[in-house]
């Protein structure tokens, strides 16, 4: 029993050293070109110098002035070729970790306010000291020492009621946030898909392109080029013809969106009646309306504007002070020279040009004062109207929008009822 053991070893060891000796004969030269091939490509630069050089005729003065010559040259030649190679390859090798989130940027818009820095919020809880009511000083206070419960609100929620906004909690105020995908992960990858650059990459990315086609888009309001751009074209480039039921629903769909269209152009001639149109534009699309520059969020505000300048417009601005405003005048008096000034019709060119210049500048100049006197004077029309509502509603409760109903007093006032009850 004790030998089986050994002769198992014994035939084993045998068998492998025939293997590995029969391999050895026949692959063994291939394996060791195979090994040594990162070794010869590394060293190349040295041993094809040497070769050359080697070759080269030897002498003396100058014929072995040019063989040293002609060796560096090629060492140096052969060397930096070699490891622009190797650099390059390794490159592309080792390249950057290719992210289909943020497209390698490690950076997203904020979701939560949009890119703009500030977040609207509201006022689930706070604890004020004894003696004081809620009142926008007191409740301030409240935020600034951590005393309150807030509930941020992202920009996606359109709210007609004008709500407090502080920096953004989630990308600090900066309306940049981190890559999910990125965060915490090795931005290097080591993969050998970019030695050779496929041809379907860019196939991928002209299929992928977004053409500007706002020449199209403006002409789709007329029906017989939307049919064409809708129906007429894929069925010339795709070699097939719509069903009549699938032409029908494409035309129901361009309809569907040319209303907002239409409702868009309405609302933006402000006539009367425009602000209930408004309102039908956003219950069609509310993600579209939601960016549209039309849309005026707050309409009593932007009456009230409207209204005061129009009063403005009324007024007469008083006359323009005399060293108001500065301009880059492209003409002086040191425009022309004296030789030339003693040229009668050079002389008259300057008082004519000179004059019809302080002309235009001084029309440009009244219009900016103006412009900004109108300004100025709606500003402080608007200030004066808003004043005693700020002033009253530093000392006055905050309103609801604001604050939110604490649903602890409630069940407490609950329980209280109960308690008297039974």
């Amino acid at each position: 029993m004790s030998r089986g053991p050994g002769r198992l070893i014994q035939n084993v060891t045998q068998f492998a050293d025939a293997q590995f000796k029969q391999f050895s004969t026949r692959y063994g030269q291939q394996v060791i070109d195979i090994l040594d091939f990162p070794i010869k490509l590394v060293l190349s630069p040295f041993t094809l110098a040497f070769d050359i050089a080697g070759s080269a005729p030897r002498g003396f003065g100058i014929p072995e002035f040019v063989s040293k010559l002609s060796y560096l040259s090629v060492f140096a030649v052969a060397t930096l070729g070699t490891y622009d190679i190797a650099l390059d390859l390794g490159k592309k090798v080792i390249c950057q970790r290719d992210c289909k989130t943020c497209n390698g940027w490690q950076a997203l818009r904020c979701t939560m306010c949009k890119g703009t820095g500030n977040v609207h919020y509201q006022i689930k809880d706070y604890n004020l000291r004894s003696g004081e009511k809620p009142t926008a000083d007191s409740v301030a206070d409240a935020i600034v020492d951590n005393r309150a419960e807030l509930v941020h609100l992202p920009s996606s929620i359109n709210l007609s009621a004008p709500l407090p906004s502080k920096d953004c909690p989630t990308c600090d105020g900066t309306g940049v946030m981190s890559c999910t995908e990125c965060k915490n992960k090795l931005q290097v990858r080591i993969s050998a898909d970019d030695i050779m650059e496929p041809p379907w990459k860019a196939y991928n990315v002209l299929r992928k392109m977004d053409y500007p086609y706002e020449h199209i888009v403006h002409s789709m309001k007329d029906p017989s080029i939307a049919n064409f751009w809708l129906i007429t074209m894929p069925q010339i480039m795709g070699g097939f013809e719509y069903d009549e039921d699938v032409k029908k629903k494409i035309w129901w769909q361009y309809e569907e969106s040319m209303r907002y269209d239409q409702l868009r152009d309405l609302v933006a001639k402000r006539n009367p009646g425009w602000e209930y149109l408004q309102n039908a534009l956003i219950s069609i699309d509310p993600v579209r309306a939601r960016d549209d520059p039309v849309i005026v969020k707050n309409v009593p505000y932007y009456k009230a504007k409207k209204s005061l300048e129009a009063e403005v417009t009324k007024l007469s601005p008083p006359p323009r002070p005399q060293n108001w405003g500065e301009l880059n005048l492209p003409l002086n008096t040191s425009s022309w020279s004296e030789e030339e000034l003693k040229n009668p019709a050079k002389l008259y060119e300057k008082t004519i040009l000179l004059n019809a210049q302080r002309e235009i500048s001084d029309k440009i100049l009244d219009a900016q004062w103006e412009a900004k006197w109108r300004q100025e004077k709606v500003e402080e029309m608007l200030e004066e109207k808003v004043r005693p509502f700020t002033q009253d509603s530093s000392m006055a409760v905050l309103p609801q929008p604001i604050l939110l109903k604490s649903q602890k007093k409630d069940q407490k006032g609950n329980r209280q009822k109960k308690w008297w009850i039974f």
